[in-house]
């Protein structure tokens, strides 16, 4: 008899996490292993449990969904992240896809439809959302016939974040430096990230520094 499918349910919300480990404990061959309120203590319950699979919660303080998903992929890569969302627009598909996430489902999804989810992950297989599905096609087609361009994609805001990310700042620093929230920051970074076709910080540095953004002093 096959080992249960353990999952980790990441939202900041009980409530949510409350209905959605009701529902998966009363599914057959499903346990779920653990819960994380924040994307911190997500990062830490992969490494120590492992799971089969993780749902995915993206607008989080602190830690948002995308930086949660890149760092468990890091410890537990065989965990594979189901993002559960109520937000299907450009600037958060993209970088959660990038980060690791194998599906992506928003949270009006049947109850049905989501244990197939789960399954389906933990063999590999992914699920996404009729219009994440249609975005993603349009992004490779895209991203295939027309090159970033950082020059004409990225507002003036964006640029002035990505330059500081080449000289190495935190989100931190960044809002300090531009007088805005660190919210904010976040999430001129996941713009950045998706209008690059980039899959994390460092390559969107090296990107600025290969295309003359930031000029060696």
């Amino acid at each position: 008899m096959a080992d249960p499918i353990s999952v980790l349910i990441v939202d900041d919300h009980a409530l949510v996490r409350q209905g959605v480990r009701a529902f998966l404990a009363a599914q057959p061959g499903i346990t779920v292993a653990g819960e994380a309120g924040s994307g911190e203590e997500a990062v830490r319950l992969a490494a120590e449990l492992a799971p089969d699979v993780a749902l995915m919660d993206l607008l989080m303080p602190a830690m948002d969904g995308v930086e949660t998903t890149r760092r468990l992929k890091r410890v537990s890569p065989r965990t594979q992240v189901i993002v559960l969302t109520s937000f299907h627009q450009d600037e958060h598909i993209i970088p959660a896809i990038r980060a690791g996430a194998l599906s992506y489902l928003l949270k009006d999804v049947l109850p049905s439809e989501l244990a197939l989810a789960v399954r389906k992950a933990a063999a590999g297989e992914a699920v996404l959302h009729p219009q994440v599905a249609a975005r993603l096609v349009q992004e490779v087609h895209g991203a295939a016939q027309n090159p970033a361009n950082p020059f004409t994609d990225l507002t003036e805001r964006e640029l002035e974040v990505l330059r500081r990310i080449a000289d190495g700042l935190s989100n931190e620093e960044i809002a300090s430096r531009l007088v805005i929230s660190e919210k904010t920051v976040k999430c001129h970074v996941s713009n950045i990230l998706s209008k690059l076709h980039v899959a994390d910080r460092t390559q969107a540095a090296v990107f600025a520094w290969r295309e003359g953004i930031i000029r060696p002093s």
